[in-house]
């Protein structure tokens, strides 16, 4: 029987949200004010252990004082009440679900106008915005009306900056969010023949997911053949996969709030010429990532030596990013390698080696997770790292 492990201690989301109050502090920021949708979860997932569905979420975290979590309506706050890790709970109705029920009992809900300066300790003259780019304009304009002098800032950066290095306790969450999506990847690979569809695959993949403990996936995964290989998002349709045509498994497993993720292209019996090749290179690519990233080397120089390899097979104008991105309560959680990534890398950041190229014609993608450690690398996953062809 597969057990899943105990879930993070309330001490540990304590502790992220102390980290953040020094990040405000440091950013003469009174509060930040995170949203998370059941998509986007990240800002609550994170500082209170709360996955909204249905209805959304907030955080307001002041620079001093408990964070407040807000729902969006009775059943969701007496959800979070059970499921959150916060001591502080309240409700907005702008954060209900789009097509809400007329309530039959009496609904106490709260604006920002009395929501906010109760978390804060009065109202706050400069708020950070978590999630700046989704915010939803209903509910900015509610925050707004809450300190219409305020200056409300971008402050993703602030959050990440918390996240980006991961703790000890978060550790085990993560190996096995990665564990269980190699799994999941073994038993696509041995399921996979000709006639077979692709979303009989995806199926596969899933079911092996959430039978190992997984609580749902890092994203939509998918399946993609043929024809459809060229795009980098996808879903998997009703086409059935053939021998001696490119085939591509993007898979990931999200566990207890972490997400894993691992991607693999390969054929039946032969591999097409062109794919081969784009395989060869993203190979040689994917294997400059995992011995170069370690402690003190900066993003953008790993990305140079990533750009510098595509250019010397002519596949620079195949590819959308760098070699990496930083991942853990979200699949991509910022931290990406790129030409103007000034950071150093340290100790405890976790990446997805994620390299995609794409002709036009064909398009793969390897991916696989790796922790940093003070000595080097710690990779998370590896089943057949190579030209994968199945008899």
């Amino acid at each position: 029987m597969t057990m899943r492990l105990k879930p993070l201690a309330s001490a540990e989301y304590a502790k992220r949200v102390g980290k953040l109050q020094i990040e405000l502090k440091r950013a003469g920021l009174d509060c930040l004010v995170g949203y998370s949708s059941e998509s986007e979860p990240g800002a609550t997932r994170y500082l209170a252990g709360f996955w909204p569905f249905f209805d959304f979420a907030a955080i307001v975290v002041p620079a001093q004082g408990q964070a407040l979590l807000v729902t969006g309506g009775p059943e969701s706050f007496e959800f979070a009440r059970r499921f959150s890790k916060s001591a502080r709970i309240g409700i907005n109705p702008l954060l209900v679900e789009t097509s809400a029920p007329e309530w039959v009992p009496k609904v106490h809900g709260e604006s920002f106008k009395t929501l906010l300066p109760a978390a804060c300790g009065g109202v706050p003259k400069r708020i950070g915005l978590a999630n700046w780019n989704i915010f939803p304009r209903v509910v900015f304009d509610d925050l707004k009306s809450a300190a219409p002098k305020a200056e409300f800032v971008p402050a993703d950066d602030l959050l990440l900056r918390v996240q980006m290095i991961k703790s000890d306790a978060e550790i085990p969450y993560i190996l096995e969010a990665y564990r269980i999506t190699e799994a999941a990847m073994k038993a696509a690979l041995r399921a996979a023949k000709p006639g077979v569809r692709e979303w009989e695959l995806e199926a596969i993949a899933r079911s092996k997911m959430v039978l190992s403990g997984a609580e749902g996936m890092s994203y939509p995964a998918w399946v993609c053949s043929g024809p459809n290989t060229p795009l980098s998002l996808c879903r998997s349709t009703d086409r059935a996969i053939r021998a001696g045509e490119l085939v591509q498994l993007t898979f990931g497993a999200k566990y207890m709030g972490y997400c894993g993720n691992m991607c693999r292209p390969f054929a039946i019996g032969s591999m097409p010429k062109g794919a081969r090749r784009l395989a060869e290179v993203a190979l040689e690519a994917m294997n400059y990532a995992l011995n170069n990233i370690r402690p003190g080397a900066r993003g953008c120089d790993m990305f140079d030596g990533y750009h510098r390899i595509l250019a010397r097979h002519g596949c620079e104008k195949f590819t959308l990013y760098g070699p990496a991105h930083g991942t853990g309560s979200s699949e991509v959680e910022g931290l990406w390698l790129s030409k103007s990534a000034e950071f150093l890398i340290e100790p405890n950041m976790l990446f997805n080696v994620d390299i995609w190229l794409s002709d036009g014609r064909y398009g793969l993608r390897y991916e696989d997770g790796v922790l940093v450690t003070r000595s080097g690398l710690r990779q998370l996953n590896s089943y057949r790292r190579e030209v994968i062809v199945l008899p």
